[in-house]
């Protein structure tokens, strides 16, 4: 309860003269004997000092009794003045005089004065209401102020203004009557998917996208509601507008504003195409998934197999199991022949449910060769697709997962990609449905067979397996700085056909003929790992402008297909050599070259070889350039760019 309420609101009871008192501890002695006051105004002054004012407020219908006891000197000597900013005046008796502001404890909850609280935090908030409305219209004086961002600040507060012209305050046009749905059905790769998903972000439109190769089971949908399986197909609500070229149609022809009114000003019914649903897997998907036949063996093998570390050539090897030792168990479990338990036993490698502790052969009947559980290599708890236990579902060819997971990786550089799939936003992409997705198929890889894939379908599988791995890398460590880089990229893993695989192990040693890294004095695959039997025959230099690690000094992301993998190459090279991967400077008879040819030059050959591969894949002007210095004798200096890791975003 503060002054405010004695001064304004608050009557006083009793007579002006008694509400003055004493100042305690006043000795009236003090005065002068010419200045004493008359006998009855120390009368007056005495029953003030020992009266009481009693005064009264109303707070939630309840009053509370407050006292305070004013006091003040006698009128003919000087009065006493608070500090200023302390006090504030108030007028009793015709007399202006100061009195301290001080708060009052009260010995109950009920008696706070929220009266003059909530004043305040009306008062308070005018005042900044007023003081925002201030500054945002001084914005709006300057010259300089449209198309820009101005912030300022107040006492505990940061306000940022955008100020907007009338084109770009709502796209091309205002849609904010718009109480309906734009949706359209796609599929990961389309251009004219690309075109519409770019024409409602020009409009500022909110739209919502049903990728079928996302959500799988939508595709029945998408033929009921259309007749096919041609994409995209848009809808205003629940009504088919139809594709690409109806939407350019509309759009050429000024009508889509009217007509994205008449079919969707209103709310959008439950007919129409519902929002995907996240965080459930589809159920067409589920019904795909079957046991692997073997599961049952395997886990009893799993629960009886002596599993015990033991040594062997030296070395010790831990979780492990003698070969002789599960044909036995599987004699007695499945009362068959030896040679039937040994054929069982070829059969669980082959589906990679084991392995040999050194992988130096599939299976043998011996006391002496020792086998582990997939599950049980050291290595294999570290892989990014691996958790806590092995894929047992059947296995699955690898050319399907593979295209399943390069359709997801689509889908994701399609949302959360600029453009040019040059920046990715991997803190959306570690939160989207789309990555989630990715991940569970990314476990249907442990067991997949690669070893029977063509030169082709290899060269695809293991590009675009790489740049996934670069994007999930990014989204679960996070980029690595200069120390940690060769970790990055040697122990971020993947679990592919029973083998890891890190990004290293997929660069170096299958698609550069496992070659050594740059600054690296050994191969990634040692002589007796069967994984060589992957690694191509020859190394195509081209393959260094499909992958993608992130930096923006690489190439940008990409994914391959089988049929198509030399020539999407090609193309991928000639977009980086335009993009600045090249310079020539003819004065100065220099080529400015990246520096991935540098570091992978036993790739290329020698700087007249590098120079004249380069050659084949530049534009028209480039072309010319670099032919007039190739061709007129003189020296020709080959400068590389410096490489920039810093991550893309």
């Amino acid at each position: 309860m503060g002054q405010e309420e004695l001064s304004d609101d608050v009557p006083l009871e009793g007579k002006p003269d008694q509400m003055a008192a004493n100042i305690h501890g006043e000795n009236r002695n003090d005065a002068g004997a010419g200045d004493l006051p008359e006998n009855d105004d120390l009368d007056a002054n005495k029953r003030a000092t020992d009266a009481e004012d009693e005064i009264y407020t109303q707070l939630d219908g309840n009053k509370v009794r407050a006292l305070e006891t004013l006091q003040r000197p006698l009128s003919h000597l000087p009065q006493p003045e608070a500090p200023a900013g302390l006090t504030r005046a108030a007028s009793t008796g015709g007399e202006d005089y100061r009195v301290a502001d001080r708060s009052l404890s009260l010995s109950s909850s009920k008696a706070m004065d929220m009266t003059s609280f909530g004043r305040f935090i009306r008062d308070r908030g005018s005042t900044i209401s007023a003081a925002v409305v201030k500054r945002i219209s001084s914005l709006k004086e300057g010259d300089d102020a449209e198309n820009t961002v101005k912030e300022f600040n107040l006492t505990g507060f940061k306000v940022i203004v955008r100020l907007k012209d009338d084109e770009n305050e709502a796209g091309d046009g205002d849609y904010g009557d718009i109480k309906g749905r734009i949706s359209f059905f796609s599929r990961s790769g389309c251009r004219d998917c690309g075109a519409v998903r770019s024409f409602f972000r020009t409009k500022g439109l909110p739209y919502v996208e049903i990728n079928v190769d996302v959500f799988t089971d939508r595709e029945k949908e998408l033929v009921d509601r259309t007749g096919g399986i041609a994409v995209p197909a848009i809808f205003f609500n629940e009504r088919l507008v139809g594709g690409l070229v109806a939407l350019n149609s509309l759009r050429n022809s000024g009508e889509f504003e009217r007509r994205l009114r008449e079919m969707a000003g209103r709310r959008c019914p439950e007919s129409a195409p519902r929002v995907p649903v996240y965080g459930f897997d589809d159920e067409d998907e589920a019904r795909e998934r079957r046991e692997d036949a073997m599961v049952g063996i395997i886990r009893v093998l799993r629960q009886r197999l002596p599993i015990q570390d033991r040594i062997t050539k030296m070395k010790l090897v831990k979780n492990c199991f003698a070969g002789a030792d599960m044909i036995e168990l599987l004699i007695r479990h499945l009362d068959c022949g030896r040679q039937k338990a040994i054929d069982i036993g070829r059969d669980l490698a082959r589906r990679h449910f084991i392995h040999h502790v050194f992988r130096e052969n599939d299976f043998e009947d011996s006391k002496n060769q020792f086998y582990r559980f997939l599950e049980h290599d050291p290595a294999i708890p570290k892989c990014f697709n691996f958790r806590g236990t092995t894929n047992d579902d059947e296995p699955k060819p690898a050319l399907t997962v593979g295209h399943r997971l390069t359709k997801l990786m689509c889908a994701i550089l399609e949302a959360y990609a600029s453009d040019d799939h040059r920046h990715l936003d991997y803190a959306r992409i570690g939160s989207s449905e789309e990555f989630r997705r990715y991940t569970n198929v990314a476990q249907d890889l442990q067991r997949v067979d690669v070893f029977g894939l063509s030169a082709e379908e290899r060269t695809a599988f293991f590009l675009n397996l790489y740049n996934a791995m670069v994007i999930h890398a990014n989204v679960s460590i996070g980029r690595p700085g200069p120390i940690d880089r060769r970790s990055f990229f040697n122990d971020f893993q993947y679990i592919v056909g029973g083998y890891p695989y890190s990004l290293s192990a997929i660069k170096d040693g299958i698609l550069r003929s496992n070659r050594r890294s740059p600054y690296s004095f050994s191969k990634p695959l040692s002589s007796s790992d069967r994984r060589l039997e992957l690694a191509l025959s020859k190394v195509n230099p081209l393959i260094h402008f499909g992958l993608c690690n992130g930096a923006p000094s690489s190439p940008k992301v990409r994914f391959f297909s089988a049929q198509g993998v030399e020539v999407e190459l090609r193309q991928a090279a000639r977009e980086f050599f335009s993009d600045g991967g090249v310079e020539v400077d003819l004065e100065k008879r220099t080529v400015h070259l990246t520096r991935i040819i540098k570091w992978y030059s036993a790739d290329f050959g020698d700087d007249k070889e590098i120079l004249q591969w380069v050659l084949g894949y530049l534009d028209a002007s480039k072309t010319g350039l670099l032919t007039h210095l190739l061709n007129d004798g003189g020296p020709v200096n080959i400068v590389y760019q410096s490489f920039y890791w810093s991550l893309k975003f």
